[in-house]
Order: C-alpha cells, then sequence, then structure tokens
C-alpha cells in the first residue's frame, strides 16, 4: 500500500497565498489515483481556528474512511492551554491518528508533546530550517515520534536538509518526509546514512503534484523491502500505538 503521509485539505482563512485559502482534493486525487497512491494524510491548510478547521478535515475523512486519515493541527500559541482537549476530541471522536505544528505559527511546545505523548500520537513538525530543535526534542520526549517535513526546509535550504541527516541518524524517535525536497542527493544521503525505515513519502499535496513526488522514491530504485517501509510500512508502524483507534467514536 502506498500512503501519502502529507497532503492538506480544507479551506483556510488567510488569503494571503494558497496554503492559507484553499486546498482542494479533486485535482489530487485524480493525480494520486493514477500515480497508484491509495491512503493519504490529510492536514488542515492554515488557518486562524484550528478547532474548525480540524473539524473540516474530519468531515473530509468520515467522507471516505478507507481513503483518509486525519492529523490534528495546532497553534502552540493561540491554542496554548487547550491542546488537549483538542487533540482529544480529534482522536476520540474524529479518529485522526497524529497532530501536526508548524513553525510558521509558533515553535512547537511540551504542552504539544505532552499530549502527544499521552495519546502516543506521531507529530509532524515542520522546524522551517531550524532543524537543532531535533536534538532537544529526540532527547526530552524519547517516547514521542516525531516526523520532520521537506527533510527540514520546504525553503530549499541545503544547509537545514545536510544538517537534519545527523539527528536522523542517531535518534530512534526522529523521521523525515520527502515532500518537495528537490535536491535528490540530500534525499539519497538520507536514506543511505539514517536508512529507509526513516523516511516517509509525503508529497504536500494539493498543490504539488503527488506522481512527481512519488517519482523521486521511485528514483532512488531501493529493493522492494526498503521502498515498501519508505512508501507506506513506516507510517503504520508510527501510528499502530495511537490510544483509542483511529475510528470515530460517534456521528460528526
Amino acid at each position: 500500500m502506498i500512503i501519502d503521509c502529507h497532503c492538506h485539505a480544507g479551506k483556510g482563512d488567510g488569503l494571503t497565498g494558497p496554503w492559507d485559502t484553499a486546498a482542494p482534493l479533486h485535482q489530487y486525487l485524480r493525480r494520486a489515483v493514477k500515480a497508484g497512491i491509495q491512503r493519504t494524510v490529510l492536514l488542515a491548510a492554515f488557518h486562524s481556528d484550528y478547532s474548525a478547521a480540524n473539524r473540516e478535515v474530519a468531515r473530509i475523512v468520515a467522507s471516505r474512511p478507507d481513503r483518509f486519515y486525519g492529523f490534528a493541527f495546532v497553534h502552540a500559541e493561540r491554542d496554548r492551554g487547550r491542546v488537549a482537549a483538542m487533540v482529544g476530541e480529534a482522536v476520540t471522536r474524529f479518529g485522526f491518528c497524529g497532530i501536526k505544528v508548524h513553525r510558521h505559527d509558533a515553535r512547537i511546545t511540551r504542552e504539544i508533546c505532552e499530549v502527544a505523548r499521552q495519546f502516543k500520537l506521531p507529530v509532524l513538525y515542520d522546524v522551517t530550517g531550524e532543524v537543532s530543535v531535533c536534538e532537544l526534542l529526540a532527547e526530552e520526549y524519547p517516547d514521542v515520534n516525531f516526523i520532520i517535513p521537506h527533510l527540514g526546509s520546504f525553503a530549499d535550504d541545503w544547509r537545514a536538509q545536510l544538517a537534519l541527516i545527523d539527528p536522523l541518524t542517531r535518534h530512534p524517535n526522529i523521521y523525515a518526509d520527502t515532500a518537495g525536497v528537490r535536491r535528490f542527493d540530500l534525499l539519497e544521503q538520507a536514506v543511505q546514512r539514517a536508512g529507509a525505515r526513516k523516511i516517509l513519502f509525503g508529497s504536500d499535496g494539493p498543490w504539488l503534484h503527488p506522481g512527481v513526488e512519488l517519482a523521486k522514491i521511485r528514483a532512488l530504485e531501493l529493493p522492494p523491502a526498503e521502498e515498501r517501509l519508505i512508501l507506506g510500512e513506516n507510517f503504520l508502524r508510527l501510528i499502530a500505538r495511537v490510544r483509542a483507534g483511529a475510528r470515530p467514536s460517534r456521528p460528526l
């Protein structure tokens, strides 16, 4: 099974760019089906109210539970003091299986990490190049798994991407996804040094083409067992311990 671990969905309310305006899935799904991608992890677009945005994602997930997983997007500062309630609703009511945090909003906090520990959730944390935090996260929360998207930098900061490979190699709870990584040599180096068990396929859809992103994984020319790890098995392993399961407990 091929699982895209990084795709946005729903509408934002910032109107400063696609990332906080709208993330429509119709074209993404057509491309994903053509590429052979069977399942997708959905995250909200940037929003001023992630409770509302997560509920919109939950409705999409509930419409195709055979196709979608959901991650709860939280704002480390604006949602301070209510992260447990937001994530609890997302897990027990919506069947979500992870947390999304973005440095563009605010830096990750202990509150988020402790909630992730409580529900046994992986955290997809976009560090926007601040990869040194991975050392702190790995050591302070060794029982929480952190997925760092874009190999550490969507902005093509090769220094940050190269720097991430070291903690990715040394810490068992630090992972990376492949979404939007243009430097193929760095992606190849990450797999060679950290191993296929530490890398997850992601597209950053619907804005990036999932078939193009998938082609990068194929181009690595890995043994079939290692390719399967990146394309889905690693993700399934990371969500296997999620508390309360992966199905909604009551209708949305």
